[in-house]
């Protein structure tokens, strides 16, 4: 998750004065010399216990990025992957976190980025969408990402981000946290449902006949654990609890385990038979064989044509949502390398973020490898505030706690066993983190105020990130047209925005 205005969240920037240097002989000096935490005005007890400030509020993503990609993979049949995707998705946030830190020596964590993950559930591969298999999604991230990374090399990702407008990116910003909030509202439990007349409507949480104690008792456990995580976790964020959003997610599991053994109803969560098991390979460089399978539905077979995801991800109906992967990873992780930047006053002589082009070959990077490893797009973390704020100042910050997230590889059965409600309290939270951006826009602005609106809105109105980016630059190109100010459309933008009339033509 990343914020495009973030401040600082719980305590004031750490000092530049220099911490006492820790003891401890030759692993020491390696360190010192390796990420050179002197010049960093740090030492290596405090980098370790920003580090794992940092893992502690990135940790929520172990439990909650395999639910959603399983869901993806259970639209097309395979039910079957939870390990393989916790495996993919802790392979993920390790790597990348240990080579932000090695390579662009940022205190840094990357992992798969929710709302990149929604999207390419719930809009990607979702029948209701553009029903892609999941395997050719993976191909098309793998793509994106090795976009990213020649357009951080080559620096061409410059003209770009001076092509789209600020207001516009707040836009998508803020249509992701809405779309974020309203998987969690109304998929992942029952607390806003369809409604005919309505289109949407409260869920109803209590029975609609019965004395008031039968109403009582009979009340919708799903519901009630939603309720009772979304205000305990908000709780906890709110006394700045470090590692909030995961507590939150341990808690409201317990809180469901209880169902069905100590306050009686239908149990909610399911106990393995062991709580630990080896890392489940299977998706890992699935992108380059055949990936044809048949699974089975009431006793009848289905056969699934996929092909090679490597190559059969370039076709051209799968290319609005490689272009919707790479805008959104982009402009993400651009805006939290700012954010993360002026909370820990990491900022270059220039003014520009610390080493923003290594940094953006590495983000561009775990995309590729997201692909290459069975998960949703890889991205920089704006919680990384948090190991920043605890003094978190060098590369050994995002290292060590990318080293966090290995043992979690032998932990899915135990990391499966939290329920989707337990989840849903998290999007809907990381959704309001994603609005902040809405006070950056100028409302009384019109011609800019329009197509972030557009974007803001259709978002989660279409259940599609590609919507909402493509009528935003639609709508900005076109308010400006009619204002005939043709010079504040640029090349690249006017590029875009045939792309964009082209993928409203050819989708499906």
């Amino acid at each position: 998750m990343s914020d495009d205005d973030t401040e600082n969240n719980g305590s004031d920037t750490p000092t530049e004065e220099a911490p006492m240097a820790s003891g401890g002989g030759g692993a020491d000096d390696m360190l010192e010399d390796m990420f050179d935490l002197s010049g960093n005005k740090t030492n290596v007890n405090t980098e370790l216990t920003a580090g794992l400030a940092s893992f502690l509020a990135t940790a929520y993503i172990i439990f909650v990025n395999p639910a959603i990609l399983g869901e993806a993979f259970g639209f097309h049949g395979m039910n079957d992957k939870g390990n393989a995707l916790v495996t993919a998705t802790v392979f993920v946030s390790a790597f990348s976190s240990i080579a932000m830190g090695i390579y662009a020596k940022n205190p840094i964590i990357l992992a798969p980025g929710m709302g990149l993950n929604a999207f390419f559930a719930y809009t990607v591969c979702a029948p209701w969408g553009m029903n892609i298999n999941p395997y050719i999604a993976l191909g098309a991230i793998f793509w994106s990402g090795v976009i990213f990374i020649l357009l951080s090399v080559f620096n061409i990702r410059t003209e770009i981000v001076k092509a789209i407008p600020t207001e516009l990116r707040y836009g998508v910003a803020i249509g992701i946290g809405l779309f974020l909030a309203l998987l969690g509202f109304a998929d992942h439990t029952d607390f806003v449902v369809g409604d005919a007349g309505t289109i949407l409507s409260l869920g109803n949480m209590f029975p609609d006949d019965g004395t008031l104690t039968e109403r009582l008792l009979a009340y919708d456990q799903s519901m009630m654990v939603f309720l009772f995580g979304l205000i305990l976790t908000a709780g906890l964020i709110s006394r700045k609890v470090t590692g909030a959003l995961s507590i939150g997610i341990l808690g409201t599991t317990a809180y469901a385990f209880m169902y069905g053994r100590v306050l009686g109803g239908a149990e909610m969560v399911t106990v393995p038979d062991s709580m630990y098991e080896a890392p489940d390979f299977s998706l890992v460089f699935a992108i380059f064989s055949n990936q044809d399978y048949t699974y089975a539905v009431d006793g009848v077979d289905t056969s699934v044509t996929v092909g090679v995801p490597i190559v059969e991800s370039l076709k051209f109906a799968v290319l609005p949502a490689m272009f919707a992967f790479l805008f959104t990873d982009m402009f993400d992780s651009i805006s939290t390398f700012v954010g993360v930047s002026e909370v820990g006053n990491l900022n270059d002589e220039d003014g520009e973020p610390r080493n923003i082009k290594e940094s953006l070959i590495v983000d561009g990077g775990s995309t590729a490898i997201a692909g290459l490893f069975g998960s949703s797009s890889g991205t920089s973390y704006i919680e990384s505030a948090a190991g920043i704020e605890a003094g978190g100042r060098s590369g050994l910050t995002a290292a060590f706690a990318g080293l966090l997230f290995i043992p979690f590889l032998f932990l899915a059965p135990a990391i499966q066993m939290v329920p989707l409600a337990a989840s849903a309290p998290i999007l809907v939270l990381i959704g309001l983190f994603m609005c902040k951006p809405i006070a950056k826009i100028d409302w009384n602005n019109f011609e800019t105020a329009f197509p972030a609106f557009m974007a803001m809105m259709l978002i989660p109105f279409t259940y599609s990130i590609t919507q909402g980016i493509i009528w935003g630059f639609l709508s900005w190109t076109a308010i400006k047209v009619c204002m005939g100010k043709y010079d504040q459309v640029s090349i690249p933008l006017w590029a875009i925005n045939v792309f964009s009339v082209l993928a409203l033509i050819y989708a499906d």
